[in-house]
């Protein structure tokens, strides 16, 4: 696995993981353009070799094609906040359908995600701070089991999608890298 530890280190005490005099941006691009370098076509299309779309948490502790044994091409990832199932979520889905043929849905949330710690109070807060209230909802969330319930059946009463017999749900253990999978019947 690839993370900022494999990049050249910073001197001690730095607080920016950026390098000397440049963003972390810069870094990034930077280390865009040696991949680049050796980058060859595969010669695919958009369309995923497994039909399947994984919907998970943005959360930058799940490496998802790591965590699932996925390679370059094998599904199309949506990541979101909490990898809850909102109506750009279902946009992207029945792109992914309709447009790009997938036919299976998994759905990945989270030990101790950030959204369990928030309530829709943050709309409020960002309201009262810049003067216009968001149109999106937090979709914050105490119980990540029900939580991904809840997704499933978001997914499967979408009338926009028309493949949802193989939706399954799972949450991922940060501390031991293990999947879960949530009965969608409590």
């Amino acid at each position: 696995m690839s993370t900022s530890a494999s990049l050249p280190a910073e001197p001690a005490g730095a607080a920016d993981p950026a390098p000397t005099g440049g963003t972390v941006t810069d870094r990034l691009v930077e280390a865009n353009r040696r991949y680049a370098s050796a980058f060859r076509d595969p010669g695919m299309d958009a369309r995923p070799v497994l039909k399947v779309a994984v919907v998970a948490c943005m959360d930058a502790r799940l490496d998802l094609h790591a965590a699932l044994g996925l390679e370059l091409g094998d599904c199309h990832t949506i990541r979101n906040a909490g990898g809850v199932v909102t109506d750009d979520t279902i946009r992207s889905l029945t792109i992914s359908q309709r447009a790009l043929g997938t036919r299976s849905v998994i759905l990945i949330h989270h030990t101790n995600c950030g959204l369990e710690s928030l309530t829709e109070d943050f709309r409020h807060e960002l309201e009262d701070e810049v003067g216009q209230r968001p149109a999106w909802a937090v979709e914050a969330f105490r119980n990540v089991e029900q939580d991904v319930r809840q997704s499933m059946q978001r997914v499967r009463t979408s009338p926009f999608l028309p493949h949802t017999d193989d939706v399954r749900g799972f949450v991922f253990n940060v501390t031991t890298g293990l999947l879960r999978e949530i009965d969608p019947i409590s």
